[in-house]
Order: structure tokens, then C-alpha cells, then sequence
């Protein structure tokens, strides 16, 4: 006697799959620090390094279409850059990792410069002879 796989069920029959907010936010916030133009500075506290921060998002779900989503985020861009083309750059880069990672796509988006500042230097440990 042979086993017969079950036949493959129809989408609506499976269930469905919900993206909490905060997968998004973050899945926005990678892909806006990957684009080039956008910086991740490096936090201290107290002369202690506590990690990097780059990009910052609020996402708003609902509002009849489940898989839009409304986005707030804040940048810091390298100075000197062509500010008009690394935003258009980062809403692209966001568009499309949305959609290609969660299924979801941005209904509105509000980009706010928080800073500028010039490209990070390599800091370099160096003894002084004695």
C-alpha cells in the first residue's frame, strides 16, 4: 500500500500571518542605513561606547488595507550629500525591502533630517614613546 501526499490546500484555507509593528520598524530602519548617504554614528555614555545609532522609524499599520503601512523615520546623512537624491534613495531602498521581505508596502512616508555631519574617521589608539 503507498501513501498518497494530501493535495495542497487553497490559500484562504491556511490561515493567515500577522507582522507585528516592530518587525517592520526594523526591517524599515536596516534598509534605510544601508543606503549609501545615510551614517550610523556611534553612541557613549559616559565616555563609554554603548553601540551605534542610524535610522529611526515609527510605523503605523491598519486603516483598511492591512498590508499598508504608514512610516515616520529620522535620518542622519553625511555631510556633503545631495539631500533630495538620498532620501529618494532611502524611500526606494524602504519600498522595496517591505515588499520584498513582508509582503507589505508604504502608503505614506515622512522623512525628517535629524543631522549632517561629515564621514566617520577611523580613530587610531597611538602611544606616546616615554
Amino acid at each position: 500500500m503507498t501513501a498518497t501526499a494530501p493535495a495542497p490546500r487553497e490559500a484562504e484555507d491556511r490561515g493567515n500571518l500577522d507582522i507585528h509593528p516592530a518587525v517592520l520598524r526594523k526591517i524599515v530602519e536596516f534598509a534605510a542605513d544601508q543606503v549609501p548617504g545615510t551614517l550610523r554614528l556611534e553612541r557613549r555614555l559616559a565616555g563609554i561606547d554603548v553601540g551605534e545609532a542610524g535610522a529611526s522609524a515609527r510605523i503605523t499599520t491598519g486603516s483598511g488595507d492591512p498590508y499598508a503601512v504608514d512610516v515616520r523615520l529620522e535620518l542622519i546623512l553625511q555631510y556633503p550629500a545631495p539631500v533630495r537624491e538620498v532620501i529618494e534613495a532611502v524611500r526606494a531602498k524602504v519600498g522595496d525591502e517591505l515588499d520584498r521581505i513582508a509582503g507589505h508596502r508604504v502608503r505614506a512616508m515622512q522623512v525628517t533630517v535629524t543631522g549632517l555631519r561629515g564621514a566617520p574617521t577611523v580613530a587610531r589608539l597611538t602611544r606616546t614613546p616615554q
